[in-house]
Order: structure tokens, then C-alpha cells, then sequence
């Protein structure tokens, strides 16, 4: 996908688990030990992601751990394109490029890391958002994939939700998401952006990450990276 992946805001043009504090000093798989390693509804349905906050685990000030339970009756396309990349493990070392307090963490782009990337996980009928019977998209390949929208489905964006992002047209979802977080509820999104999922614990690192502090274009100071996401059950 080769173009900037926005969410569609009013305002700007523009995931119980604790976030614990690591020692840098100690090895990674004493480090491994602070990541929850089972959610509570450990089914084919959930995702467990595990986050740490700095240039890498081994020297990480703070780890986080969310679960989130995918809505497969009303998001399928969605829920089974995000359970695709975390098998293929698209989203594992990848980071939270953009983060607004009070709003929402964004992250997914495993292809760019900064917001200008990422695809569909599977064929869709759908190149950079225009339904195709190709899909080779005209030559430019899987890169252009992208899924429809299932923002009509009457999930809201509430807080602890996880969102497709994607840009101002319609259908250009492809592997970037965002969370809300508890002290936000962005329902200007409902209708344009298609909700997915909730995050059933650790909805309170989900906050916490929200909080960091951050600098141009919305990227955390301190880099927010997915350690590893796993499909449970």
C-alpha cells in the first residue's frame, strides 16, 4: 500500500494484565516471565499481544500485555484478516508509530513502520481500495491489497476497541489497526471505520501506552513495539 494510512477524524487532520517494570540489566528470559502468557478466554478467537517500551526487550523500561477477542459474526473479512497477519507474524517487532492521549494508540505497519504501509493478509477482490478481479493488481502484487469496509456492522467505538485504520477512501483497510483506549470514545469513527474486536484485559496498559510521551507526527519518544502476538486456543 502506497500511501499514508490516516484515520478519519472530525478533529484531527491529523489492551486483568499490568504493565510491570523491567530491570535492564537481566537476561531475556527472565524478561519473558513479565509477559502474561494466557488471556482468560483462550480461544482460535483470541489474541494475546505482548509489548515493550524501548529500543529493545533486553533494555526495555516497561512491558505491557493485552488480549483481545475478535468479533468473527460481525467483522469476519476483519477479524480473519488481523488473525491472519498475527499466524503469519506480520505484526511481531513491529511498533506504535502514532499515539494521541486521550484518543488512541495506532499501530500494524509492517511494511514501513511509519504509517505509509502494510497490506491485506489474503485476496479480498480489493487493490489500494478499487475492486479488481486481478490480483496482481496490474503488476504492483500483494502489496496492494486491501479488504472492504464492515463499518455498517453496529459495533461502536467504544472504549476498548480495536479499529481498522485506513485512509479517507473507502475499502483501503489492509493491516494497520487502533486501540481505544478507556478514556476515549471517538464515535465521529463509527460508520467510516470499521470496529473489530475488544480488548477483554489489559484494557489499562492500553491507557497507559496512550499517555507516553510523544513528538512529531504523534511517534512515542521512547519506541512502542510489539514483542510478539499469538492466537490462542
Amino acid at each position: 500500500m502506497r500511501f499514508k494510512v490516516f484515520l478519519i477524524t472530525a478533529i484531527i487532520c491529523l489492551a486483568g494484565c499490568t504493565g510491570e517494570e523491567i530491570n535492564p540489566g537481566i537476561s531475556n528470559n527472565e524478561t519473558q516471565i513479565n509477559f502474561l502468557t494466557e488471556c482468560q478466554n483462550s480461544t482460535n478467537e483470541t489474541i494475546l499481544v505482548n509489548i515493550f517500551q524501548g529500543s529493545s526487550l533486553e533494555t526495555s523500561n516497561f512491558n505491557y500485555s493485552i488480549c483481545i477477542t475478535l468479533n468473527f459474526n460481525a467483522s469476519p473479512i476483519h477479524s480473519e484478516n488481523f488473525k491472519s497477519h498475527v499466524r503469519d507474524g506480520n505484526y511481531n517487532s513491529t511498533g506504535f508509530h502514532r499515539i494521541i492521549d486521550d484518543f488512541m494508540i495506532q499501530g500494524g505497519d509492517f511494511e514501513n513502520g511509519d504509517g505509509t504501509g502494510g497490506y491485506a493478509a489474503d485476496w479480498h477482490g480489493y487493490c489500494n481500495g478499487q475492486s479488481s478481479g486481478d490480483s496482481t493488481c496490474d503488476g504492483e502484487g500483494q502489496n496492494s491489497w486491501t479488504i472492504p469496509d464492515e463499518a455498517d456492522n453496529g459495533l461502536k467505538h467504544l472504549p476498548c476497541t480495536i479499529s481498522m485504520a485506513k485512509t479517507s477512501q473507502p475499502n483501503t483497510g489492509g493491516s494497520q489497526f487502533f486501540i481505544i483506549p478507556e478514556d476515549s470514545t471517538p464515535d465521529w469513527l463509527d460508520g467510516e471505520h470499521t470496529v473489530f474486536g475488544e480488548i477483554t484485559e489489559g484494557c489499562e496498559n492500553v491507557t497507559k501506552i496512550s499517555e507516553v510521551a510523544t513528538g512529531s507526527n504523534d511517534r512515542p519518544v521512547i519506541p512502542l513495539s510489539i514483542y510478539n502476538a499469538t492466537v490462542l486456543g
